[in-house]
């Protein structure tokens, strides 16, 4: 949640606690990881809580490092691999599942490239209004390689996925993202995060659909 300290704690509790009931929603191993990616998203806006209060109070600039590497960790590499990922944990489509696989292998260099700019680079939060921009020396010329990259391994396995309704949350992920470049380009890294964030009913709604098909359907 990018518009304030009180919207990002707030928002990033209850977002974590939907992703508790969306795990409670599993009844197969190969659902954890897709289910519990409302409770990261959670855990992410709580990150950008603490360096909202970082940025606002000098007391607390203590926590603006870690909770900056925290919030961007999980935005720039760890969302990259696992969508790809848990996707492809779900499906059991041979061909889907080939596809999956080239997707995690591009959603992993992504994230290992992230890493390398993390690591190697500098990057500084500030405010500005609403919003917090993250400004980055990461490399210009391979910019918009990489964002695309990272935009088709986050949303297109939940259109090539079997799985009943991930297409929902793929088109939400897709409009979210159009409506984030469009109107709050400067802070992407941190607007469509929030957007994101919402789309933790849409992964609950999918597993609880799914686990009462589950239960209804006669064992032999």
């Amino acid at each position: 949640m990018c518009f304030s300290t009180e919207a990002s704690f707030a928002g990033g509790v209850i977002i974590a606690g939907i992703g508790i009931a969306t795990i409670r929603k599993v009844h197969k191993p190969s659902q954890i990881i897709f289910a519990s990616i409302p409770l990261f998203f959670g855990l992410q806006q709580i990150a950008e809580g603490f360096l909202w209060l970082s940025l606002q109070h000098p007391e607390f600039a203590a926590l603006q490092k870690p909770a900056t590497y925290v919030f961007l960790v999980m935005a720039e590499v760890f969302w990259p691999a696992m969508v790809p990922l848990a996707v492809l944990w779900m499906e059991k489509n041979k061909k889907k599942r080939k596809i999956l696989w080239v997707m995690l292998g591009m959603g992993i260099s992504v994230s290992l490239y992230f890493t390398v700019c993390l690591l190697a680079l500098s990057v500084k939060p500030e405010i500005m209004g609403y919003h917090i921009e993250y400004v980055d020396n990461f490399p210009k010329s391979i910019h918009l390689v990489v964002f695309g990259i990272y935009l088709v391994t986050s949303i297109a396995p939940l259109f090539i996925s079997t799985i009943k309704r991930t297409y929902v949350l793929g088109i939400l992920m897709f409009v979210s993202c159009l409506v984030t470049i469009v109107f709050f380009t400067q802070f992407l890294t941190s607007v469509w995060c929030f957007f994101a964030a919402t789309m933790s009913l849409v992964i609950y709604w999918i597993l609880r659909d799914a686990k009462r098909k589950f239960r209804s359907t006669p064992n032999y």
